[in-house]
């Protein structure tokens, strides 16, 4: 088995360079791309298994970045770094389809760490069953569509995320430290809202138009997906 392509857009030598050093060292390929408008290039060039992505980058944001990576169906894991860390700024980076988010300064073994654990499960959906559906709500995990009554419905990665965790789980309870631990891996700052504020995304697409409601708040608990009795 060859080993995982890993793509570095960093500008900063002395970070590209201690993270691809770390990558090598665990068997990884890692390329360097010191700009955005270069890293793009590769990105789109390359068969590339993961992204690392810092957001403020010389020529092109690591932001617009991962926004035209997901508008040309780019499906590998982005991870984002970044000297910002609010919850505003998180927010964004899901948004527009980062799948993780790490703070400068970090630890390369916590980086590692998500490296793998995104890996692990972006090989795990290829594995699944490609349609999911409860009701008349359907998700398409490799075209990546979501519809209800025959709706199409726009989902962020994130939310795309959530939903398919919600859907492979019908029924089960699951809790905000769980949801945490699958959609944001290791690591999250469960003190944030972030979590709340996503439940309401998926809310407000696949529920609020529609009489059946699918997503139940359990107090104290979590959250369920699953037709009402």
């Amino acid at each position: 088995m060859s080993p995982q392509k890993i793509l570095i857009i960093e500008d900063e030598p002395k970070v590209s360079l201690f993270i691809k050093m770390g990558l090598e060292e665990n068997n990884f390929v890692a390329d360097i791309a010191y700009d955005g408008m270069r890293g793009k290039e590769m990105l789109f060039k390359g068969n590339y298994d993961f992204l690392i992505l810092d957001l403020n980058l010389p020529l092109m944001s690591g932001y617009d970045v991962c926004k035209e990576a997901r508008e040309k169906n780019i499906a590998i894991p982005i991870l984002m770094l970044t000297a910002l860390g609010t919850t505003e700024d998180k927010l964004n980076g899901f948004e527009i389809g980062a799948d993780d988010y790490l703070v400068k300064p970090f630890e390369f073994r916590e980086l590692l760490a998500r490296i793998k654990a995104l890996l692990k499960r972006s090989n795990q959906n290829l594995t699944l069953g490609s349609v999911l559906r409860i009701a008349d709500l359907e998700l398409n995990t490799e075209t990546k569509l979501v519809k209800r009554q025959g709706d199409i419905i726009e989902l962020t990665a994130k939310e795309f995320s959530l939903l398919e965790l919600f859907m492979r789980n019908e029924g089960k309870v699951i809790s905000r430290s769980e949801i945490a631990e699958k959609i944001w891996d290791i690591n999250f700052d469960t003190g944030t809202n972030v979590i709340d504020v996503y439940i309401n995304f998926l809310r407000k697409k696949i529920d609020k138009k529609y009489a059946q409601k699918l997503i139940h708040t359990y107090i104290g608990m979590g959250y369920t997906l699953k037709v009402a009795e």
